[in-house]
């Protein structure tokens, strides 16, 4: 049973008419400028980027910081997406005090990243985290004045919205630096255009392990440790669910985050369970996962902007030798699992929403025998 700030959340639109930020500025005058209440490190780019936040919130709390994050998008329930030294916020409270601002037209994303601001000021945290949406420049997040800014990487995603090529897209994500703000970079292609942004000192890094170091480094200035980010683990990335068959959750949904996989994943001809939104360059997306695939489980994550399974199937059987339609996520996830057998290998992966929607097994893995048949 929802709470009523889930409830109030899922009443929301999850896509605004218009791009812009006077809606969040609204909310956050009504709320007294939480924002301006502590310095943040703010993460933008187009893969990586929760884990990085993550990696970076332990980092600074080795180093006896008192720490907010905010993530995005959640995999099993709204309250993973706002933490306090890694513990779950008060997710009731802190959206009740957006609600009692109200603002016309508010989306999910901008409502969500107010309650999380606000809730950082109330609990005085020393440092917030701040994991971007959609681009930057227009994203609800796009309200700090961040004295660390990490850019992961770039590639092509949402580029109806952020343009149709890298350069494009990363002057969107780069529009979040401050005046004098460090900037850490995963991709050295993008040194000239931070510092054409105003960037004070630029830390190039690579992956989300030295790019956490570099933020929480920068942002003490004292050496961080790495082992302190050892045990950060996330809800649908590179989930090992369970082994007879082998099977693999992954939000990967873009084809930068399918290339990442797909070089983590152990060598074994997976039988695929898919949902992809449909903005997504989704023939790259299915073209690369059929090198480790010759099945495709087609099916439908609970995202409105999700492909149609038909839609999916039709499209992947140009690189699949074997395709089904499953509409219903849970009912796919069995048919990948009886297809596979004990012995063989199952992938759910292409949208995180999938694996929000495969949430009804998530409670404990669910030998692939015994699902229900219904």
């Amino acid at each position: 049973m929802p709470s009523a700030a889930e409830a109030y959340l899922e009443s929301l639109s999850p896509w605004p008419e218009e791009f812009g930020l006077g809606r969040m500025y609204k909310l956050l005058e009504g709320l007294g400028h939480p924002e301006r209440r502590y310095p943040a490190v703010h993460v933008v780019g187009t893969n990586g980027k929760s884990t990085t936040a993550s990696m970076t919130e332990a980092l600074l709390q080795a180093q006896g910081l008192h720490v907010g994050t905010y993530l995005s998008p959640h995999v099993v329930s709204w309250r993973e997406r706002i933490r306090v030294d890694g513990a779950e916020g008060d997710l009731d409270a802190f959206v009740d005090a957006v609600r009692r601002v109200g603002v016309d037209e508010a989306t999910q994303f901008e409502v969500l990243t107010a309650a999380a601001l606000h809730g950082f000021a109330e609990a005085g945290v020393d440092v917030a985290v701040v994991e971007a949406g959609l681009g930057g420049r227009l994203d609800a997040t796009n309200v700090l004045e961040a004295k660390v800014v990490v850019l992961t990487n770039i590639g092509l995603d949402h580029s109806e919205q952020l343009g149709s090529t890298r350069d494009e897209i990363a002057a969107e994500k780069l529009a979040v630096v401050p005046e004098g703000a460090t900037v850490v970079l995963g991709q050295a292609e993008w040194e000239q255009a931070a510092k054409d942004r105003g960037a004070g000192e630029i830390v190039l890094a690579r992956g989300n392990l030295e790019l956490a170091v570099a933020a929480a480094s920068a942002f003490t200035g004292k050496p961080a440790e790495p082992a302190a980010a050892d045990s950060v683990g996330l809800p649908g990335r590179f989930e090992v669910m369970g082994s007879a068959p082998l099977e693999i959750w992954d939000g990967a949904h873009n084809p930068e985050g399918v290339r990442f996989l797909l070089e983590l994943l152990p060598e074994r001809d997976y039988v695929l369970v898919c949902s992809v939104v449909g903005d997504k360059d989704v023939d790259t997306m299915l073209g690369l996962f059929s090198k480790r695939s010759s099945h495709l489980v087609a099916t439908v994550s609970g995202n409105p902007r999700a492909l149609p399974a038909q839609e999916l199937a039709s499209r992947g059987a140009t690189y699949f030798s074997k395709v089904e339609i499953v509409p219903e996520p849970v009912l796919a996830l069995q048919r990948a699992r009886e297809v596979a057998g004990p012995a063989g290998a199952v992938l759910a992966a292409g949208s995180l929403y999938l694996l929000a929607s495969l949430a009804a097994v998530r409670s404990g893995y669910v030998p692939w025998d015994t699902l229900a048949t219904e």
